[in-house]
């Protein structure tokens, strides 16, 4: 049992990892204020996060408010959006610094770390597990570390054996983050306050839960987050982690962790719960459209509707490693001569230039979007009006976000007939209505709405729309992770629910 001040170490190193992403991860991704505010030092780690729905900001109110006289020990904290495999050059850079300010920071009594747990790097492909290793190793076995995950963790022993308690986000879209934090802190103080070690329990699925499938908003995952909910009356801390589908590591599944004063308590959570996912294995199913069938679909229901229909184009999610200017749904748009249609973000930099340098009003001739290489995608050339341009600095007010300034950089509206496209220079997922707003559309004067997302605009969008539609248009981030190059996944997983067992051709090198 500890008293008195007691020093707390924070820091973070977050990204979410889709190996087969086309966009490659450089280090301006990490220092380049987008979604993420880039990398933080010192007290600029609580200047920039103390606020909104952030973890760090949940840990510190906490802390602030239960254990005033504990001093918190700013350290370094780093996030970029997903994208591919991270550098070993930058992994190794940001964690040397990381590591380094957490032992100027020593004597500790306790490390909080803000990760992500889905972070894959080249040399390593357990990175959260690398991070946390390098952490244990320096603080020394007594010292406790409890770290915050988002759900789409990929969960590995590793990770497990080297923190003391893994905390993760309970809802998807995460509307709770900042909650985490506090559950975090509060975790973190009762092992401090009682000088108690928890007991902790893992469990693992064995088979894959397509992304688009996964919001605890609708079923099985609304089911399943009610009954982990009762099972942490009995127990310090349970969390589920239905997986990132689209990083390459035999880690890659559907993860339960439990933590109580005593190993059977946790066992018994962890087994419960893990026993109904699996048992739920069969209902992450649902309606995908082609882009055709969608716009159509979109199009019958809006005629007798007076809110728009929200068409989510979940395979160029740039929240997922997607490339967000793919221009299938956009084409699909145009061809069915849509009045009242909008669609965003639409990540085109030289097309929002020049949209600039036209000025409103202008019609430009553009080769729009298109330009990352996915398959089965190319620009698409036309004429666009420049309705409205703006420099891209959004305060962002949806459920997400919570009220924070987020940049999208040089941003533009064009339309094109009765379409209007948002483009932006920054690749930001669209999960909030204040970029639409931001690119002069009113979303719920719209007929049809678009979003390049795969779930998390259901936070801010879900209360205005008529009804909501998935279509799978060309896209690096599959709905069925089936159609992925797989190499490394553990052999015999399944790689959709109900799916084709994995056989590995070939192991990580």
């Amino acid at each position: 049992m500890k008293k008195g001040t007691l020093k707390i170490a924070i820091g973070g190193f977050i990204h979410e990892t889709n190996t087969f992403s086309p966009i490659p991860t450089t280090m301006a991704d990490f220092m380049n204020d987008g979604e993420c505010p880039g990398i933080l030092r010192g007290e600029e780690v609580i200047h920039r996060l103390n606020g909104g729905n952030e973890s760090v900001a949940g840990f510190l109110s906490s802390l602030y408010k239960l254990q005033p006289d504990w001093l918190p020990m700013a350290t370094l904290w780093a996030g970029a959006a997903p994208s591919a495999a991270v550098p070993r050059s930058v992994f190794e850079q940001i964690l040397e610094e990381l590591v380094t300010r957490i032992k100027d920071a020593m004597p500790l009594d306790g490390v909080y770390l803000d990760l992500h747990g889905a972070m894959f790097s080249e040399g390593y492909p357990d990175a959260e597990g690398e991070i946390l290793y390098r952490v244990r190793q320096l603080v020394g076995p007594d010292v406790a570390i409890v770290a915050s995950l988002d759900p789409h963790a990929n969960v590995s022993p590793q990770m497990v054996e080297y923190s003391d308690g893994l905390i993760a986000y309970r809802t998807y879209p995460h509307v709770d983050v900042a909650e985490t934090g506090s559950r975090a802190f509060q975790f973190l103080e009762h092992m401090l306050l009682t000088g108690s070690k928890p007991s902790k329990s893992l469990r693992q699925a064995d088979f894959l839960i397509p992304a688009v499938f996964q919001p605890t908003s609708i079923a099985p995952n609304d089911k399943i987050l009610e009954h982990m909910l009762a099972l942490e009356s009995n127990v310090l801390s349970i969390s589920y982690c239905p997986c990132f589908p689209a990083s390459d590591f035999p880690h890659c599944r559907p993860a339960v962790l439990a933590y109580a004063d005593d190993q059977e308590a946790a066992s018994c959570a962890a087994d419960t719960l893990a026993e109904l996912v699996q048992r739920h294995e069969g209902d992450f199913v649902g309606r995908l459209y082609q882009p055709g069938e969608a716009v159509a679909e979109a199009l019958r229901i809006a005629a007798d509707e007076s809110r728009p229909v929200i068409i989510a184009d979940v395979q160029d999610n740039p929240g997922a490693g997607g490339s967000s200017d793919t221009t299938g749904m956009l084409r699909t748009l145009i061809a069915a001569k849509c009045n009242d249609a909008a669609i965003g973000l639409l990540f085109d930099p030289a097309a929002a230039a020049a949209a600039h340098q036209a000025g409103e009003g202008a019609e430009i001739r553009l080769a729009l979007g298109g330009k990352s290489g996915v398959e089965g995608d190319t620009p698409l050339e036309g004429n666009f009006i420049v309705e409205k341009i703006s420099d891209g600095a959004v305060f962002a007010t949806g459920p997400i976000f919570c009220g924070v300034d987020v940049a999208l950089g040089l941003m533009a509206c064009l339309r094109i007939g009765g379409v209007r496209v948002v483009v932006s220079s920054n690749r930001v997922q669209m999960l909030d209505t204040s970029f639409f707003r931001a690119a002069g559309i009113a979303p719920e004067q719209q007929n049809i709405l678009v979003v390049k997302s795969t779930a998390h605009f259901r936070a801010d969008f879900a209360p205005l729309a008529a009804d909501i539609l998935l279509a799978a248009a060309p896209g690096a981030m599959p709905a069925d992770p089936t159609g992925l190059p797989w190499r490394n996944l553990a052999p015999g997983i399944r790689t959709r629910p109900l799916g084709p067992p994995f056989h590995p051709i070939a192991s990580i090198t």
